[in-house]
């Protein structure tokens, strides 16, 4: 996968990931400052976490300026233009199922140019998808998605397992493809039919 698609790719998945998380301050009630804040947690907060846990630092969030003018300048248009997006709820839903189809390939791919193992590329493709959208549920006070019984988590591990095997294999950049596909289409139905990862034997779902 050529740097500037690695780039293309994660600037989109940070606009998406940002406009989910000043959504949520708009919807808390927060000012124009906190609705910002909250849109550079959701788009950058699970690469950040990626290139710390792999020892690239400064993180590329801080190294190049439009990984911090993509979430800024998209917090600014849904604070602006709030009852809009508010209306496009399952549209944005479907938008953060591909970011996070995005993410997770592209952090599987930079974990595992840095020399991770596949697992261990797979693991921290996964955290990429899903540690933004965590730091914004702690920091709004909300109970993070992957803990409330959403299939969120398993799709991102399932593309970035993919996209680790390919990047170890050298293989053809059309699989990366797949692996993003594989995440996206899991976390869709999971949308639209409602599935939901299992409980403890017994439990009811609140």
């Amino acid at each position: 996968m050529s740097s500037t698609l690695l780039l293309i790719l994660e600037l989109f998945g940070i606009a998406v990931f940002a406009s989910t998380g000043a959504l949520v301050g708009v919807r808390k009630e927060l000012d124009v400052f906190g609705v910002a804040v909250l849109a550079l947690i959701t788009g950058l907060g699970g690469g950040v976490l990626r290139d710390l846990l792999i020892g690239s630092v400064p993180p590329n969030a801080l190294e190049d300026w439009r990984y911090l003018a993509v979430p800024f300048v998209t917090s600014l248009v849904v604070f602006m233009f709030h009852p809009v997006f508010g209306r496009l709820e399952r549209e944005i839903m479907l938008l953060d199922a591909l970011g996070l189809s995005l993410f997770c390939v592209t952090g599987a791919v930079t974990a595992g140019a840095a020399g991770l193992n596949v697992l261990s590329a797979s693991a921290l493709g996964m955290l990429t998808g899903i540690g933004g959208g965590m730091m914004r549920d702690v920091a709004s006070g909300r109970v993070p998605v992957i803990f409330r019984g959403d299939l969120y988590a398993t799709p991102a591990f399932t593309g970035a397992l993919i996209a680790s095997v390919v990047h170890a294999m050298d293989g053809s950049s059309w699989w990366y493809a797949v692996a993003g596909a594989a995440c996206l289409v899991w976390r869709v139905l999971a949308l639209l039919r409602g599935w939901s990862a299992p409980l403890p034997p017994g439990t009811l779902r609140g």
